[in-house]
């Protein structure tokens, strides 16, 4: 799928007022379309902080990045929604020739559902009978889904099945057979079989529609370790696209998807020939905080990434780490100063992520106008709920009421606790107002 890509968001139209954060106190109810006139810039003064917000033009060029990097190695994208479970984004992918959008349950395909973004891949098992009865309850109001669940046992492919033959109008469910280390998924091509042999049973109501897997769950503590335990999963991976290619037949159109935001380039290199050799087959990539990066862990994954030469475009090797840029920034106030080298801002582990290392400082202001940082940053030491310890040299120039730019560490674990991710232009200012739905 190939379309051209808008060279700006746009944003679904909502009520916004002072009771979601960002939002200045004593604004009154008004439509979120509006916002781009009144010029708010998360260091004037205005917005309520600490506030999350979208550097639209990194985004864009990450989103267009990737999808250039798709299409050269001949693989569709199906990005992971769960990032920032914002059907405006998501649909922007979309829009730019994403395959379809990832989701890692039920409720998260509800939302995509409802928000018009029919081709989803369910990247989880849905449990036994109650959660099989969920998602065909789900599926029977949204006729026109197309959705591909993961399965990983037999059982729950017999609880599909009993779903399914319970809604005879629902038309057969598509099952992706999972393959899977260090998470959940099939450790065995016996136990793969088993799952086959279980869809195949299901009298038609269950699909066998392709082979699924992650990586990531399958890094280990060391490079040459976790190379042998990718590997090794897509190896199997590989050889579950066989079998299941054996008991379908060659007519039948299969997916194979894997891909995160760090090791997608081992994906690409182990199952593109595969799937090229087997003429009827997609291989679907699922990466999704790519699309956001971020000054942590991300960061560190595409440095290993170019250490490794794993991205290229126009077939030579360009540096990932360079190209993509974070988006996503944490606005906070200096509240205090209580004693020399230490500075208390005005967020804590309810506003950030910190499970994958904590935020940085990459930008000062005072009085909404940015100052020269200096060479010795502040660094955030430890959060509490509500509160950033940073340690400051004792003669910095900080002062309460200065607004700090945060990068974060960990896109997933940061939006999350945004009901309203606030995009920006290039001179910081607000222009949407994106919703999430993170329940």
């Amino acid at each position: 799928m190939t379309t051209e890509a808008p060279a700006t968001l746009s944003s679904s139209n909502f009520v916004l007022d002072d009771r979601i954060r960002g939002i200045p106190p004593g604004t009154p109810a008004i439509d979120s379309h509006s916002i781009a006139a009144l010029g708010w810039h998360p260091a004037d003064g205005r917005m309520m902080l600490p506030v999350l917000t979208l550097d639209e033009a990194a985004f864009l060029a990450n989103r267009d990045l990737f999808m250039r990097y798709a299409r050269e190695k001949g693989v569709a994208a199906a990005p992971h929604g769960k990032t920032p479970m914002a059907p405006d984004l998501a649909r922007a992918l979309v829009e730019a020739g994403a395959w379809g959008t990832t989701v890692a349950d039920i409720r998260q395909a509800a939302v995509m559902l409802r928000a018009g973004l029919n081709r989803l891949v369910l990247a989880n098992e849905v449990g036994g009978h109650g959660g099989a009865a969920r998602l065909a309850a789900l599926l029977a109001a949204f006729p026109k889904a197309e959705l591909y669940a993961f399965v990983d046992s037999a059982e729950a492919a017999d609880a599909l099945a009993a779903a399914w033959r319970k809604a005879p109008v629902l038309p057969p469910l598509s099952v992706l057979v999972e393959a899977g280390a260090g998470r959940a998924g099939a450790r065995t091509l016996q136990q793969a079989d088993a799952i086959i042999d279980a869809v195949l049973r299901a009298d038609g109501r269950l699909k066998l529609a392709g082979v699924a897997a992650y990586e990531g769950a399958a890094a280990r503590a060391t490079p040459e370790e976790t190379d042998k335990a990718i590997g090794g999963l897509l190896a199997m991976t590989g050889d579950l696209l066989i079998h299941v290619r054996r008991r379908v037949g060659p007519a039948a159109p299969l997916i194979v998807t894997a891909g995160g935001s760090v090791y997608f380039d081992k994906v690409v290199e182990a199952l593109s020939p595969l799937v090229e050799a087997d003429g009827n087959a997609t291989l679907v990539l699922r990466s999704g905080a790519i699309f956001f990066h971020d000054h942590g862990i991300y960061d560190r994954g595409l440095d290993a990434l170019d250490r490794r030469h794993g991205f290229t475009l126009g077939g030579e090797a360009v540096s990932a780490r360079t190209n993509f840029r974070p988006a996503l920034r944490l606005w906070a106030e200096v509240l205090s100063r209580p004693e020399p080298g230490l500075a208390v801002c005005g967020m804590g582990m309810r506003d950030v992520s910190f499970d994958q290392g904590l935020p940085i400082v990459v930008g000062i202001y005072r009085n909404g106008q940015a100052l020269p940082l200096p060479e010795a940053l502040p660094k955030v030491t430890k959060l509490n709920d509500q509160h950033a310890f940073l340690s400051v040299p004792d003669d910095a120039d900080l002062a309460v009421g200065d607004v700090l730019e945060f990068g974060i560490s960990h896109p997933c674990t940061c939006l999350d606790r945004y009901s309203v991710i606030f995009g920006v232009d290039d001179n910081g200012r607000v222009r949407h107002a994106f919703p999430t739905f993170f329940g």
